[in-house]
C-alpha cells in the first residue's frame, strides 16, 4: 500500500489559539491551510500518520524513532497546559523500521530517547488534524545532522516498511522555513532568509524533491531554516513516484517562513514502478546474478544449469555484482580481471560473495530477497596511464597500485564528482597514503541493470 499523501506543514505554537490569544489571526492563510490539511486527512482515514519533526529527539549521526506504545504532551511550555495530547504509536511499523535499519546498518532506531513527551513540532500539526480525525496511530521520527542524501535514503526506507505492512498512511513533514526574514524576527534579518524561502517554495511547487539535495549546507545554516531535512525525508518517501503538488500558503509575518503544501502520488505511479520491479530485470546478466543469490541464500548452494542465456556468458572479463536494498548498498564484490573460465561463472561466484561474504555487511537472509535490486558491472581490461588527467570520473574506473596494495573504484558513483576524489577514495581502500607514489590504471564499465 503506497503512502496516500504527503503534507509539508510548519509548527508555530502561536497558531494554536490558546497560545496565540489573538495573534494567530495575523497568519490567517496558514490557519486556513492547516484546516484544509486536517480535512484532507480526515477524508483519507489513514491507519497511520508518519511525522518527522526537527524538535523530536535529535542526534548528529542517528535518526531517533520514538519507541513505546504511546506518548503524551501539552503546551504548558507556551502557557496553554490545558491543550494536551495522547497518541498511540504504531508499534509494528516502528519495529519493522528498526529491524530493517539494523539489517542494512542504517543509523536509525528507537534507543537513546531523552524526552518521551511530544514536542511542539509534532503537537502543532496534530492540533489541527485532531479537530477532524483521531482514529490513527503515530510514527514519530526525529531528524539528524547526517547529510541530506542520508535523509533522502531514510525516506525510501520508511516507504519500504509502509508497503511491506500494507498501511494506509500519510506523511507529515513538519518544519518551519527561514527564521531570519525580518529585523524583528527571532534571528534578525539575513538576505539568505527570504532567498531560502523563495527557492524552497519554488522547488516544492514542482514536487522536484531531488533538488532539495542541491541546497548547500552553508546556505542552509545562514538561512536559519528548521525543516529542510524533514522535507528531504518526505522527498525520499516519494522517490521515483510521480507527484502532484498543491501549495496552499506561504507567510513570513513574524519573520519566520510558514509553508504548507499537499503532495499527492499520481494514481498510475502508486507503489512506484521501481519498487514493484525490485529484483526483476530483463537483462540476462542481472537475471543470472539474482537467480544465484536467491538459490544460495535459500539453500546454501548455487543453482544448477541455468535457463538464462546470453552470448556474453562465453566471454572472459572481470565483473562486479552490486546489491542494494531500499536504495542503499547491501553488498558488492567483484573481480578486476577474469578469474573464472567465463563471464557466467564470474557472475555466479561474485553474486554468492556479494550476498554472503562482503565484510561490511551481515549475510543476506531469505526474508530480504524480495527487496533487493542487483546490477552487474562488466569491466574492460585495465590499461596503465601516466597521469590523472587521463581519467574521467564518469567514464573510467580507476585502480591505484603500490606494491601488493591495490585499490579500485568504479566510475560514475553517486557522491564522487571529481578525479581527485576518485583517486583519494581508491587510495584509502588500498591503505595507500596520500603522499605515496602509485601506479594508475583506468578501465571502462558496461553496467547491466
Amino acid at each position: 500500500m503506497p503512502i496516500l499523501k504527503g503534507f509539508m506543514v510548519p509548527h508555530p505554537p502561536l497558531a494554536v489559539s490558546e497560545v496565540g490569544r489573538g495573534d494567530e489571526k495575523q497568519i490567517k492563510a496558514t490557519l486556513d491551510a492547516f484546516h484544509r490539511v486536517g480535512k484532507e486527512i480526515a477524508a483519507l482515514k489513514p491507519d497511520t500518520i508518519i511525522l518527522t519533526s526537527p524538535h523530536s529527539v535529535m542526534y548528529s549521526d542517528f535518526f531517533h524513532i520514538s519507541p513505546g506504545r504511546a506518548a503524551e504532551g501539552d503546551f504548558s511550555g507556551f502557557g496553554a497546559g490545558k491543550v494536551s495530547f495522547h497518541v498511540s504509536y504504531d508499534e509494528a511499523f516502528t519495529g519493522m523500521l528498526q529491524k530493517r535499519a539494523d539489517r542494512i546498518h542504517f543509523p536509525a532506531g528507537t534507543f537513546g530517547e531523552r524526552k518521551p513527551a511530544l514536542d511542539h513540532g509534532t503537537m502543532v500539526p496534530l492540533y489541527f488534524i485532531d479537530q477532524y480525525y483521531t482514529d490513527y496511530k503515530l510514527v514519530r521520527i526525529g531528524l539528524s545532522g547526517l547529510p541530506l542524501e542520508t535523509h533522502y535514503q531514510f525516506g525510501r526506507l520508511i516507504r519500504s516498511v509502509n508497503e511491506a505492512l500494507g498501511r494506509r498512511s500519510v506523511f507529515i513533514a513538519s518544519g518551519d522555513l527561514s527564521h531570519c526574514q525580518k529585523e524583528d524576527g527571532p534571528y534578525g534579518y539575513k538576505p539568505e532568509g527570504p532567498r531560502y524561502d523563495e527557492r524552497l517554495m519554488e522547488v516544492m511547487s514542482r514536487a522536484a524533491f531531488q533538488e532539495l539535495l542541491d541546497f548547500d549546507e552553508h546556505f542552509l545554516q545562514k538561512s536559519e531554516e528548521c525543516g529542510h531535512r524533514s522535507f528531504v525525508i518526505m522527498g525520499g518517501v516519494f522517490d521515483h513516484i510521480g507527484v502532484t503538488a498543491e501549495i496552499l500558503s506561504h507567510e513570513a509575518t513574524f519573520g519566520v517562513g510558514y509553508g504548507i503544501g499537499i503532495f499527492t502520488p499520481k494514481a498510475a505511479d502508486h507503489g512506484s514502478a521501481e519498487v514493484r520491479a525490485a529484483g526483476k530485470s530483463s537483462d540476462p546478466l542481472v537475471a543470472l546474478a539474482k537467480e544465484t543469490v536467491d538459490a544460495y541464500v535459500k539453500t546454501g548452494k548455487k543453482p544448477g544449469d541455468s535457463p538464462v542465456q546470453s552470448p556474453l556468458f562465453k566471454d572472459r572479463a572481470g565483473a562486479f555484482v552490486s546489491i542494494h536494498e531500499f536504495g542503499m548498498l547491501r553488498g558488492c564484490i567483484g573481480t578486476i580481471s577474469a578469474v573464472y573460465p567465463n563471464l557466467k561463472e564470474e557472475i555466479r561466484e561474485n553474486a554468492v560473495s556479494a550476498s554472503t561474504a562482503d565484510p561490511r555487511f551481515s549475510p543476506i537472509t531469505e526474508d530480504e530477497l524480495d527487496d533487493l535490486d542487483i546490477n552487474v558491472d562488466v569491466l574492460s581490461p585495465a590499461e596503465p596511464i601516466d597521469s590523472m588527467e587521463k581519467l574521467d570520473v564518469k567514464r573510467y574506473g580507476v585502480i591505484v597500485e603500490n606494491g601488493y596494495r591495490r585499490g579500485l573504484l568504479l566510475p560514475d558513483l553517486e557522491g564522487v564528482d571529481t578525479v581527485s576524489e576518485q583517486v583519494s577514495i581508491a587510495r584509502r581502500k588500498a591503505g595507500i597514503g596520500p603522499d605515496e607514489k602509485v601506479r594508475l590504471y583506468r578501465f571502462e564499465v558496461v553496467r547491466h541493470v
